[in-house]
């Protein structure tokens, strides 16, 4: 199973890679010697075929930290909050039509696939008018968050405008720099 290393993140911050992927060990092999992969993730294949049969491919983030710090649930939702509020005035700001508005959102100096925000502004504009100012709902919203150097917010969703049935899959990578959340990083998955 690939995973989206470098993702846009990793490749802001000058990593380079590729062909990351997550697999299990040969046959006749439980598990593997340490490093014995060039840099993929080598599982034992009982639990690779678990992971198969229980994530979704492609919306599921897959994350390789050193440590992770679970957080209860009821602690993520306060500190979550001034994010979401964030998050929704965006939904709210891409629902209205409203390109200027929508644009305070982004980041300056966004590049996204060697885009800048005006070379991206013909294609938001595309996309605002087949809305027509209709309401998005975010479906399936999934937020993973984590500080390092940076406070990084990556929020992948379904956006569904009103009276639709089905929409498309998008992954937003959010900064937290100088008091504001901004999105860096917007892609269709």
């Amino acid at each position: 199973m690939p995973i989206n290393y470098p993702n846009m993140l990793d490749l802001r911050r000058g990593k380079t890679g590729s062909g990351i992927w997550l697999h299990g060990t040969p046959p006749d092999q439980f598990s593997r010697p340490p490093l014995a992969s060039d840099g993929c993730v080598v599982m034992a294949n009982p639990d690779l075929e678990r992971v198969i049969k229980t994530v979704a491919i492609r919306s599921t983030p897959v994350v390789i930290a050193s440590q992770i710090t679970w957080v209860a649930l009821s602690q993520t939702r306060k500190s979550s909050g001034p994010f979401e509020s964030r998050l929704a005035a965006w939904r709210k700001a891409k629902s209205s039509g409203n390109l200027a508005e929508l644009n305070s959102f982004y980041a300056t100096g966004l590049s996204i696939n060697g885009k800048t925000m005006a070379g991206l502004l013909p294609e938001l504009t595309r996309e605002l008018a087949k809305n027509r100012g209709r309401e998005l709902e975010l479906k399936d919203l999934s937020l993973l968050h984590w500080q390092d150097k940076e406070e990084t917010m990556v929020v992948t969703f379904g956006e569904v405008a009103a009276g639709q049935r089905t929409g498309t899959t998008k992954r937003q990578y959010w900064q937290h720099r100088s008091g504001q959340w901004t999105i860096f990083y917007e892609g269709v998955i």
